[in-house]
C-alpha cells in the first residue's frame, strides 16, 4: 500500500445552500489522500496498476463544477464514490473541501471538510 496526496485543487464552482451561493459563486479547493494498492505496478514501473494523476484531476473537477450541492459533505462523499469507482487500486479516499467565502457572521480563513470512502 501507498498513499498519493493531491493537494489543493482548485475549481470555480456554485455550491451552498443560499441563493447568492449560486449566483456569485466562488472557488473551492479539494485535498485528495488515496490510499492506493499497487500489485505489481511499482515493481514493473507500470501505470496501468497504479493511479495517473491526471485522470483523479478531472474526475474531481467533473464533481466540483458539476450539479450544485447544497453540502459540501456531500461534494466529497460523492468525489470520494467517484474515485474508488473509477481506480479500484484505491482502497480508501479521504477527501477534503475547503470554502474559503462560507457565509458566516464572522472572520475566518475557510470552512472545510473531510470524508473518507469507505468509512
Amino acid at each position: 500500500m501507498y498513499l498519493i496526496r493531491m493537494k489543493n485543487c482548485a475549481f470555480f464552482a456554485r455550491h451552498g445552500v443560499l441563493d447568492e451561493e449560486e449566483t456569485l459563486g466562488q472557488r473551492f479547493y479539494v485535498d485528495a489522500a488515496l490510499t492506493v494498492d499497487p500489485g505489481r505496478a511499482l515493481e514493473d514501473d507500470s501505470i496501468e496498476g497504479t493511479v495517473d494523476y491526471g485522470v483523479a484531476f478531472q474526475v474531481i473537477e467533473r464533481i466540483i463544477t458539476g450539479e450544485r450541492r447544497f453540502l459540501i459533505e456531500a461534494l466529497a462523499l460523492e468525489v470520494g464514490k467517484a474515485l474508488t469507482l473509477r481506480f479500484p487500486q484505491i482502497s480508501r479516499a479521504e477527501i477534503t473541501v475547503r470554502k474559503p467565502n462560507a457565509p458566516v457572521p464572522g472572520v475566518l480563513d475557510h470552512v472545510e471538510v473531510t470524508v473518507a470512502w469507505p468509512e
